[in-house]
């Protein structure tokens, strides 16, 4: 430590400055300005090198967080990237979009506002990005192996950087136009640049991994011609079947899917001309139903195409500022947040439940809402509450269910239990030989970091599958659990 006392001389947590509401509403670049240094160090100097340090139980990636803290509060941002990038192949990626289960296990936020780790995270990453220092590890050998890894999200691209970097030929699927996953065209620009993404495929592209977009493993490519043509396979397709709600009115028209709005609204801010199933919020009311990520990115991005109005409806009451006592450290509480986009305008309803979707002409011109609590553990409304709200788009921000299932499941062998996950071993493998799944299409969805953490972990069991044994590191069984759930 640079200074033991760093956490008791620096008690406020600072964040970089967010850029101006009426400004950053003119476009689609990141809300966040670049950081100074010298704050960065002060932040990372409250760090306090804990005994036991409790956020490396909250990070399934086991990041060595203090290490990379202690060096960039000694300005030495190098070493700090060597570090970051021993755990986690895209420390940009999760510093940006993970919501930090590591800082609600932070020992110093017992008392105080915890460590701005991921803060310090993507600064690392960014600050080595900018010196150059994020260049290409090719291998020195081929094993002569192939795999083919299905889907392009964190988990597959980790998987495959890693099964890329052991000498192995990978060639990575994506149904899409261009690789990504949801990380290209599901999450705003505003939330992180596609020109990052970009970046890393870059330098993945430069170590030997193959990338294969617009091909739709099932239908393009069976699986039987895949296991014919690839010693191993990856299946990382993510679990993108969105939940659907059953209620009077649902048939109207101008009411949405979140990932049937975020895609093509994305593809637009990144210069594309506007698809034909593209969503305009111009001038309407717009209701997101779900209080989640995905619901604060389409009330983000509804505000951006100049809505009327835009009001985001949580089913869950108002959560308190501070850590209630029934989800005490280092749990993940459930803690009042503002995301940058509830700060941009718009209102947020708690305790609201819709009942029925209000239409007129054939399109949607409303919501009849209903205040609700918990009794018994069941919603109830609450007598005398249900009222009506303008809208003429609806967007459902509710999560997802499973993995899709398509002509893929079959043609691999592939089962899935109750919740439509695929089924697999705390080894990655499923029951057909050299077939392995990764990421949210066998864990249900879940965090960017934990998809990273399999997707190094399956790396290493396809590794070993190969080769007999494996040096590649394994930060997680398949049925490993959040230690801050």
């Amino acid at each position: 430590m640079v200074d033991p006392r760093g956490f008791l001389k620096v008690r406020e947590r600072e964040l970089p400055p967010r850029r101006p509401v009426p400004l950053r509403l003119m476009d689609w670049r990141e809300v966040y300005e670049k950081q100074d240094q010298q704050q960065l160090q002060r932040q990372a100097g409250r760090c306090m090198d804990c005994g036991i340090p409790f956020c490396h139980s909250a990070c399934p990636l086991g990041n060595l967080i203090p290490e990379w803290n202690d060096l960039v509060s000694r300005g030495d941002m190098r070493e700090a990237i060597e570090r970051l990038h021993a755990t986690n192949n895209f420390p940009e990626f999760t510093g940006k979009l993970c919501p930090a289960p590591c800082e609600s296990a932070c020992v110093l936020g017992i008392n105080q506002p915890p460590v701005t780790i991921k803060q310090v995270e993507v600064m690392i990453a960014e600050n080595a990005a900018e010196a150059g220092w994020i260049t290409p590890q090719v291998p020195e050998r081929l094993t002569g192996k192939t795999v083919a890894v299905v889907g392009s999200g964190p988990a597959g691209l980790a998987a495959a950087q890693q099964l890329t970097r052991s000498g192995h030929t990978v060639v990575v699927y994506e149904r899409d136009d261009a690789i990504g996953g949801l990380m290209r065209y599901g999450i705003p620009e505003f939330k992180m640049e596609r020109a990052v993404l970009d970046r890393r495929l870059a330098q993945m592209e430069a170590e030997g991994t193959r990338f294969r977009a617009g091909v739709d493993i099932g239908a393009d490519i069976t699986g039987e011609q895949l296991r014919e043509r690839f010693d191993a396979v990856v299946v990382a397709t993510g679990a993108t079947q969105w939940r659907e709600v059953e209620l009077p009115g649902r048939d109207l028209v101008g009411i949405h899917q979140a990932m049937e709005y975020l895609p093509p609204t994305n593809r637009v801010a990144v210069g594309q001309e506007p698809p034909a199933e593209y969503i305009d919020a111009q001038g309407l009311d717009v209701v997101v139903i779900g209080g989640g990520d995905t619901g604060s990115d389409c009330y983000g991005t509804a505000l951006r195409q100049g809505a009327k109005s835009v009001t985001q409806l949580d089913i869950y009451p108002m959560a308190p500022e501070d850590r209630p006592e029934h989800e005490p450290w280092p749990t993940m509480p459930k803690v009042f947040s503002v995301s940058s986009s509830h700060e941009e305008g718009g209102q947020r309803k708690f305790s609201a439940s819709t009942r029925a979707f209000v239409g007129e002409d054939g399109r949607v011109s409303g919501l009849r809402l209903v205040e609700v609590t918990k009794v018994d553990g069941v919603w109830t409304p609450v007598e005398g509450t249900e009222h009506d709200i303008p809208a003429q788009l609806v967007l459902l921000a509710i999560g997802f269910a499973g993995p899709e299932h398509g002509g893929l499941v079959g043609q691999l062998g592939l089962e899935a239990d109750a919740r439509t996950r695929f089924t697999r071993t705390p080894g990655y493998a499923t029951g057909t030989p050299g077939v392995f799944v990764a990421g949210d299409a066998g864990r249900g969805q879940s965090l960017i970091v934990w998809a990273i953490a399999e997707g190094r972990a399956c790396a290493a069991a396809v590794d070993e599958f190969l080769m007999g044994d494996t040096a590649l590191p394994s930060p997680i069984r398949a049925d490993a659990v959040p230690l801050t759930a």
